[in-house]
């Protein structure tokens, strides 16, 4: 009954795509379970370089089944999309299975999303405006579309009349929009149906049933621990839980049968949109991060923002999400500085503070403090083994596992699936 998870550390973008893929060929189900369209894990296979959206990095890797969960909000037409581009690329997708019960992002979702964040101006949360929020508040606020209702003609008509009661009001009267027509979106969404029918199920039974029957299935968050909902930068945070309890509730799977969480460090960090970040720079430093490490971000194409790594989170998410091992990526980016700052701990007014304060407005006022470790200028990304590495960069990765409180059981080097040292088995 090998169940792992596998999420993100920071703020998302830390590499989760080439992990998952890595496993991939050695599991056989890889699962999302929370978010939608507004996260992005970049795979590279040889010389082809794939930008996965909504759709499992293992669908990448033949022999493993790749699964939308009940937890994942779903843009149809995005998701066709993708599956489109990869088939003409010669990737099978076949065996995607996607549950009937995630919800569906709207056309008005969209719209709602854009002019909602266009409408707070300077306090804006920085949302990709792919309707992603308004879809998981319709979920809670019970008006939300699933994908089981695709396939119930009036089901969908009564539900969509019902969400777009409220929100023609809030288009017309606040934000001086037009009204959203029901027929409109009822035709739009009832043109998904055919295309999606053969891949949704009951997603649910298909997994339980997997590990009862000893097969490994890997669950695949979205975005990063400090864009929980719960858990994260609040109110600068994501609207689902990508840590490892989310794999739970978005995939119907019990928390006694997963074995493993590992979580994804970057060896450096970064975020995009906006709310607090301490180790972020903005001087040359910042610049090289972003340039050298191509800092752009996979779903919104902005560039993200970048600082030193932040031992203070990586503890964070160790303790939240129970991690039993990290994957740390991109060390090859840090290669060519002389000294590299790690922030240990923050100053808060004038206090040292070493683990992440609860408080919103205390941590929008931390201060990184820092401990300097020696860099190296060696090429590392032909490196096979721990002992392959310069002694500084071992020195370097030693620092970060005794600091961040999880074992980092494997490094990667490079972009490239190869590019990756493994020195204790996820498996």
């Amino acid at each position: 009954m090998p169940a792992l998870v596998l999420l993100g550390a920071q703020w998302g973008d830390e590499g989760k795509g080439k992990a998952t893929d890595l496993l991939g060929g050695s599991v056989d189900y890889v699962v999302r379970y929370q978010g939608g369209n507004n996260a992005g894990h970049t795979v590279v296979v040889g010389d082809q370089k794939y930008a996965l959206h909504l759709l499992p990095s293992g669908i990448l890797s033949p022999g493993c089944t790749p699964v939308i969960g009940n937890g994942v909000v779903v843009d149809p037409s995005v998701l066709l999309s993708e599956l489109s581009g990869l088939n003409e690329r010669g990737v099978d997708t076949s065996k995607l299975l996607i549950s009937g019960n995630a919800h569906i992002i709207t056309p008005y979702n969209v719209t709602v999303d854009k002019v909602t964040e266009r409408f707070l101006g300077k306090r804006k949360i920085g949302t990709t405006g792919r309707g992603i929020g308004p879809t998981y508040a319709d979920k809670i606020n019970r008006v939300g579309i699933r994908v089981q209702d695709l396939y119930d003609e009036s089901i969908l008509t009564q539900k969509v009349e019902a969400a777009l009661d409220g929100k023609n009001q809030l288009l017309t009267k606040l934000y001086n929009r037009r009204a959203i027509a029901v027929d409109q979106v009822v035709e739009e969404l009832l043109g998904y149906a055919e295309k999606l029918a053969p891949y949704v199920t009951d997603t649910v039974l298909v997994l339980n049933q997997a590990l009862d029957d000893d097969k490994v299935v890997l669950f695949e968050g979205g975005q990063g621990t400090l864009l929980d909902i719960d858990h994260g930068t609040y109110p600068f945070v994501t609207s689902s839980n990508p840590t490892a309890g989310g794999a739970c509730t978005g995939a119907g799977v019990g928390p006694t049968k997963i074995s493993r969480v590992i979580g994804i460090l970057k060896a450096y960090t970064t975020r995009v949109g906006s709310g607090p970040f301490p180790t972020e720079l903005f001087d040359e430093d910042g610049e090289a991060l972003r340039r050298i490490g191509g800092e752009r971000g996979v779903t919104t194409g902005r560039d993200r923002r970048c600082g030193w790594f932040d031992a203070v989170i990586a503890r964070y998410a160790t303790r939240v999400n129970g991690l039993t091992d990290f994957f740390l990526t991109k060390l090859d980016v840090l290669t060519g500085w002389e000294r590299i700052p790690v922030c240990v701990a923050y100053e808060i007014d004038g206090r040292r503070v070493e683990e992440l304060p609860y408080s919103q407005s205390d941590f929008h006022h931390a201060k990184p403090v820092y401990e300097t470790l020696p860099g190296w200028s060696e090429d590392i990304t032909k490196a096979k083994s721990f002992s392959d590495l310069p002694k500084n960069a071992q020195n370097y990765v030693k620092a970060l596992e005794e600091m961040s409180g999880a074992p980092i059981s494997a490094i990667g080097v490079g972009p490239g699936r190869d590019e990756t040292i493994e020195i204790n088995s996820f498996l």
